[in-house]
């Protein structure tokens, strides 16, 4: 099962202030080093519209590396 993403440079977050900036690219760059198959569906200006699919297992691993990335960063 896949899951389709549409991926912005403002990611609303117009409509959350407090959010911290999300960088995409290193977000898909995580799926990526984790086994997960990223496809970009198309890209209009600079809307990306991307596809992650993955095992069960692969999930594991991106949630391992998302939580390694975020405790380097606090």
């Amino acid at each position: 099962m896949s899951h389709a993403t549409h991926l912005s440079d403002s990611l609303d977050q117009a409509n959350q202030p407090d959010a911290p900036a999300l960088d995409t690219l290193a977000l898909v760059a995580l799926a990526r080093d984790a086994g997960m198959l990223v496809i970009l569906d198309g890209q209009i200006g600079r809307e990306r519209y991307e596809s992650v699919t993955g095992s069960i297992a692969t999930l594991a691993r991106f949630a391992q590396a998302l939580q390694q990335s975020a405790l380097k960063a606090a």
